[in-house]
């Protein structure tokens, strides 16, 4: 039962999220609505979906989409990461830099 679904937005991203995996697990049989191509295993007891937007796509839509029908083949899935590579400009009100770690909380449409 996979119960994290992770997303990247980029190939190279997806190549860095499956070295993590403590093992991989070999693909299910596709769902025919379903044009995701993921990369299953594991990180500890934890199993886990790997998935990246389409190559070429990027931003809300594309990640909703493939958000979408990797619920729909994943039912069992409860907690989403979306996790990549990101870029930041420190300011005086916000020191983000390149290499930072940045967790998002949901806040009414946004997160």
């Amino acid at each position: 039962e996979y119960t994290i679904g992770w997303v990247c937005a980029l190939p190279i991203e997806l190549a860095a999220a499956r070295e993590m995996l403590d093992e991989e697990h070999q693909s299910l049989p596709r769902h025919v609505p379903d044009s995701n191509i993921y990369v299953l295993g594991n990180i500890g007891e934890h199993n886990i979906v790997l998935v990246s937007l389409p190559a070429g796509q990027m931003g809300t839509t594309p990640a909703a989409s493939v958000v979408a029908r990797m619920q729909s083949t994943f039912s069992s899935i409860r907690f989403g990461l979306m996790v990549g590579i990101g870029g930041g400009v420190p300011s005086r009100k916000v020191d983000i830099r390149l290499g930072d770690v940045v967790v998002s909380e949901p806040s009414n449409v946004h997160g």
